[in-house]
């Protein structure tokens, strides 16, 4: 997988235009890739993969700094993961195991 394609996918969401955070949000992306591999993902080198780990990877990152308005995926857990993470997540493993 190209982290370097994912990095500047992640910092162009995050809306972060200097390199000073590239070690966190790398470190994030290692994060972000072990867990979807956790939940039975295969990743590739497609543009869908890139940006589901950058996908993911931003949420990691808006969790950490509290910044998750907006983001909740049900009114009982005002933390959780984004529904379109969440639903995206799910189509992949979904395809998958039809595979």
């Amino acid at each position: 997988m190209d982290k370097t394609v994912v990095l500047s996918l992640l910092k162009a969401d995050l809306e972060i235009r200097n390199s000073v955070n590239d070690e966190y949000l790398d470190k994030l992306i290692d994060v972000a890739v072990d867990r979807i591999r956790a939940e039975g993902i295969t990743l590739g080198e497609s543009v869908d993969d890139l940006q589901l780990v950058s996908m993911y990877a931003a949420y990691l990152y808006r969790r950490r700094t509290g910044n998750n308005e907006g983001y909740s995926t049900t009114a009982l857990n005002p933390q959780g993961m984004p529904y379109m993470l969440r639903l995206a997540l799910n189509n992949r493993i979904f395809a998958e195991a039809m595979r």
